[in-house]
């Protein structure tokens, strides 16, 4: 059976929410259903055939293809199945998955992944502010799962991260692992102003050397038995991530946010 696939006909002025168009919404409905479901654009509601050319009947994985930078929301809590799109996207893609995969070729917006579960959300391209993060005035972000990022992400990635994994191959913005709770961030890039600030727990790995504030401690070079483990679970992953299970046999370790209750961790490659 063939994907679900939506293929945007022309491009709105105004932004569109994709969060009706998931696996777990879409079950049981038939194409006529699925077509006449309404999208919030700007002030008015579409159709979704009036915005997309529909095809396939596979819901439990979905295409879009044609996508840009004005589609918000695709994927917004997805419970299991697939999305693929095809270009890129707008902001809160991925926002609060459950479970399923989603994969995105081009660019994403802000707030990608954000408060997201559990499942897995993979970026080919770039991506905006708040990975992984926790929504404007709430205490906790990203609960579980993984996030690859192939490019680069913006500023406070990981914003409050509970629980889960943040790969980047790329560079990130400042304030990289803000108020962490817990979980890990790795970056094979370069990292900016206030890395770890106010982290209380969790681990940030890093390939190059960082600037840090003075609350952090260097706890000088360490062989750390854990590492090999947590590499060996990507290696499944198209990403250099995944070739990456000798990269740290050798760490400097520097310990803080000290601001805070100092647990948490910044190991940097030797």
């Amino acid at each position: 059976m063939s994907a679900l696939t939506f293929t945007l006909k022309t491009r709105p002025d105004q932004r569109v929410d994709m969060s009706p168009l998931v696996c777990q919404a879409l079950a049981n409905l038939e194409p006529t259903d699925i077509a006449a479901i309404k999208l919030q654009c700007g002030k008015r509601k579409l159709r979704v055939d009036e915005l997309f050319t529909i095809s396939g009947f596979d819901v439990q994985h979905i295409v879009i293809k044609n996508s840009f930078a004005k589609l918000d929301y695709i994927g917004k809590d997805l419970d299991g199945g697939s999305i693929h799109v095809e270009g890129d996207v707008g902001a809160y893609c991925g926002m609060g998955l459950k479970k399923g995969v989603i994969k995105i070729s081009g660019n994403t917006g802000i707030y990608a992944g954000c408060e997201m579960k559990k499942g897995q959300l993979e970026i080919d391209g770039n991506t905006g502010d708040f990975l992984g993060g926790a929504l404007a005035g709430n205490k906790m972000g990203m609960k579980g799962g993984l996030i690859l990022v192939k490019g680069n992400a913006g500023d406070r990635v990981g914003d409050h991260l509970r629980r889960g994994t943040i790969l980047i191959e790329g560079s990130v913005g400042d304030y990289c692992g803000s108020r962490m709770i817990a979980g890990t961030i790795a970056v094979m890039g370069n990292t900016r102003k206030f890395l770890g600030h106010s982290m209380r727990r969790g681990t940030i790995l890093l390939w190059n050397s960082p600037k840090l504030s003075a609350s952090f401690n260097d706890c000088g070079s360490h062989t750390l038995a854990f590492l090999p483990m947590l590499f060996n679970s990507f290696k499944e992953l198209n990403s250099p991530f995944a070739d990456s299970q000798n990269a740290f046999n050798r760490v400097q370790r520097f310990a803080g946010d000290m601001a805070e209750i100092g647990r948490g961790e910044i190991l940097v490659k030797i």
